[in-house]
């Protein structure tokens, strides 16, 4: 088994290969003059079982991805797996409108014309974009190790808030292992990044209330639902998405937002300027770690899927 990485997250592979007692697999990806990404591998791979960490969060990173797989095919490797903690384009997963594409099912076919054999991938968008592959895909959830999280946070009267009704069945399966309330922010998108508050089902008045996401772009629905939280007379609130995004404004509606605890992930790095925010970032690299050895030992990956 060989354990390879890309520029978009190094330090989270580095901490798969610590959890795996092994070391990060020789190689260079950088750019061309032009641009252009250019790929070379310092070490024999073949015949070798190639896990690639790579998080597609930006079009650099997913060409990246692409261009590392073909020079892994065409170095002989028995088995390639992507290994994407956050899939990129999983958004773009229907036709909402007229003439607009399918983008999550085009980036699942370069994935596979690639070369890349199976897929390994954590809280994707919309859990039928596993069916857009024609190739394995196993998708886990960072709900364990949130969950652990939260556990250890000792709440005496919590109330799961969901952001939007897209996030209901989150919130409630957090809300039914807590053993807590739950309570739902009705919203209507204005347009494609903005949003407003129409009404909040459920009470929220002197608990403490936990907002849970998949994940956090510009922050325009969590800054919204949080202040919406204090607005009816919450207690604090705790905000937890698996996937940071943290684009555009994100920022600045950060700053600007009553924030008590932000907890997120890291299968995207945070980027510096949100060190000052009270962000607490739960690490992956344990349990992608422990799916990356059963992959390789053809064991069951169901157990991780909770």
């Amino acid at each position: 088994m060989r354990i390879f990485s890309g520029n978009a997250n190094r330090p989270l592979a580095q901490s798969i290969c610590q959890s795996l007692d092994m070391r990060l697999g020789e190689m260079t990806c950088s750019r061309f003059a032009d641009g252009e990404v250019k790929v070379q591998v310092h070490e024999d791979v073949r015949g070798a079982d190639v896990f690639i960490i790579q998080p597609t969060h930006t079009n650099d990173f997913l060409m990246e991805l692409l261009v590392i797989a073909d020079a892994m095919r065409r170095a002989s490797v028995g088995r390639i797996t992507a290994v994407i903690p956050y899939f990129g384009y999983a958004r773009q997963d229907r036709k909402h409108d007229g003439r607009v594409p399918i983008t999550a099912k085009l980036v699942a076919n370069l994935l596979a014309t690639a070369g890349i054999d199976r897929v390994l991938a954590v809280d994707l968008h919309a859990t039928q974009i596993q069916g857009f592959f024609d190739i394995p895909l196993d998708h886990l959830s960072a709900f364990p190790v949130q969950l652990e999280y939260l556990k250890s946070c000792n709440f005496e009267n919590p109330v799961l808030l969901s952001p939007d009704t897209g996030s209901i069945k989150l919130a409630d399966k957090v809300a039914k292992v807590l053993g807590a309330d739950l309570a739902i922010i009705d919203k209507r998108r204005t347009s494609d990044t903005e949003t407003e508050v129409a009404n909040v089902i459920g009470t929220v008045e002197g608990r403490e209330v936990i907002i849970v996401d998949d994940m956090i772009s510009t922050a325009g629905t969590l800054s919204k639902a949080i202040q919406t939280a204090y607005d009816r007379g919450a207690k604090s609130v705790m905000s937890m998405a698996t996937h940071a995004i943290l684009c555009g404004t994100a920022y600045e509606r950060l700053s600007s937002t009553n924030l008590d605890e932000l907890v997120i992930t890291d299968t995207i790095p945070l980027k510096r300027r949100f060190a000052d925010l009270p962000i607490r970032v739960l690490s992956l690299a344990g349990l992608l770690g422990d799916a990356i050895h059963r992959i390789h030992t053809n064991q069951s990956v169901s157990s991780l899927i909770k």
